[in-house]
Protein backbone atom coordinates (compact mmCIF):
# COMPACT_ATOMS: atom_id res chain seq x y z
CA UNK A 1 0.00 0.00 0.00
CA UNK A 2 1.48 3.36 -0.98
CA UNK A 3 2.17 5.98 1.62
CA UNK A 4 2.31 9.19 -0.38
CA UNK A 5 -0.87 10.82 -1.58
CA UNK A 6 0.51 11.19 -5.11
CA UNK A 7 1.11 7.43 -5.23
CA UNK A 8 -2.47 6.82 -4.16
CA UNK A 9 -3.73 9.16 -6.87
CA UNK A 10 -1.51 7.45 -9.43
CA UNK A 11 -2.90 4.07 -8.46
CA UNK A 12 -6.45 5.36 -8.94
CA UNK A 13 -5.68 6.70 -12.39
CA UNK A 14 -3.90 3.47 -13.37
CA UNK A 15 -6.96 1.51 -12.30
CA UNK A 16 -9.25 3.73 -14.40
CA UNK A 17 -6.98 3.41 -17.44
CA UNK A 18 -6.75 -0.35 -16.97
CA UNK A 19 -10.54 -0.72 -16.92
CA UNK A 20 -10.91 1.48 -20.01
CA UNK A 21 -8.22 -0.46 -21.87
CA UNK A 22 -9.78 -3.76 -20.84
CA UNK A 23 -13.16 -2.65 -22.15
CA UNK A 24 -11.66 -1.75 -25.53
CA UNK A 25 -9.77 -5.05 -25.73
CA UNK A 26 -12.87 -7.10 -24.91
CA UNK A 27 -14.91 -5.29 -27.58
CA UNK A 28 -12.12 -5.86 -30.08
CA UNK A 29 -11.95 -9.57 -29.29
CA UNK A 30 -15.74 -9.91 -29.65
CA UNK A 31 -15.61 -8.22 -33.04
CA UNK A 32 -12.74 -10.44 -34.20
CA UNK A 33 -14.54 -13.60 -33.10
CA UNK A 34 -17.73 -12.50 -34.85
CA UNK A 35 -15.72 -11.85 -38.02
CA UNK A 36 -14.13 -15.32 -37.81
CA UNK A 37 -17.52 -16.96 -37.38
CA UNK A 38 -18.95 -15.11 -40.37
CA UNK A 39 -16.09 -16.30 -42.56
CA UNK A 40 -16.44 -19.89 -41.37
CA UNK A 41 -20.18 -19.73 -42.13
CA UNK A 42 -19.41 -18.33 -45.63
CA UNK A 43 -21.38 -15.12 -45.01
CA UNK A 44 -18.91 -13.00 -46.92
CA UNK A 45 -21.07 -9.93 -47.52
CA UNK A 46 -21.69 -9.50 -43.81
CA UNK A 47 -18.01 -10.16 -43.15
CA UNK A 48 -17.05 -7.34 -45.54
CA UNK A 49 -19.19 -4.85 -43.68
CA UNK A 50 -17.89 -6.08 -40.34
CA UNK A 51 -14.32 -5.80 -41.63
CA UNK A 52 -14.66 -2.01 -41.85
CA UNK A 53 -15.75 -1.72 -38.24
CA UNK A 54 -13.01 -4.13 -37.18
CA UNK A 55 -10.41 -1.99 -38.95
CA UNK A 56 -11.81 1.07 -37.23
CA UNK A 57 -11.63 -0.54 -33.78
CA UNK A 58 -8.08 -1.75 -34.40
CA UNK A 59 -6.99 1.71 -35.53
CA UNK A 60 -8.58 3.40 -32.52
CA UNK A 61 -6.99 0.94 -30.11
CA UNK A 62 -3.60 1.50 -31.73
CA UNK A 63 -4.03 5.26 -31.67
CA UNK A 64 -4.84 5.21 -27.95
CA UNK A 65 -1.81 3.00 -27.29
CA UNK A 66 -3.84 0.05 -26.08
CA UNK A 67 -2.23 -2.24 -28.65
CA UNK A 68 0.93 -1.57 -30.67
CA UNK A 69 0.50 -0.01 -34.11
CA UNK A 70 2.35 -2.80 -35.89
CA UNK A 71 0.13 -5.42 -34.25
CA UNK A 72 -2.96 -3.59 -35.49
CA UNK A 73 -1.55 -3.41 -39.00
CA UNK A 74 -0.60 -7.08 -38.95
CA UNK A 75 -4.08 -8.09 -37.80
CA UNK A 76 -5.71 -5.95 -40.48
CA UNK A 77 -3.55 -7.54 -43.14
CA UNK A 78 -4.27 -11.07 -41.97
CA UNK A 79 -8.00 -10.43 -41.67
CA UNK A 80 -8.23 -9.07 -45.19
CA UNK A 81 -6.27 -12.07 -46.50
CA UNK A 82 -8.61 -14.42 -44.65
CA UNK A 83 -11.59 -12.70 -46.23
CA UNK A 84 -10.09 -13.10 -49.69
CA UNK A 85 -9.36 -16.78 -49.09
CA UNK A 86 -12.90 -17.33 -47.88
CA UNK A 87 -14.27 -15.88 -51.11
Amino acid sequence: MPRRSTSVKTQRSIKRKHLRNLKVKVELKKTLKKFQSLISEKKLEEAKTLLKTTFSKLDKAAKKGIIPVNRANRKKSRLSLRLLKGA
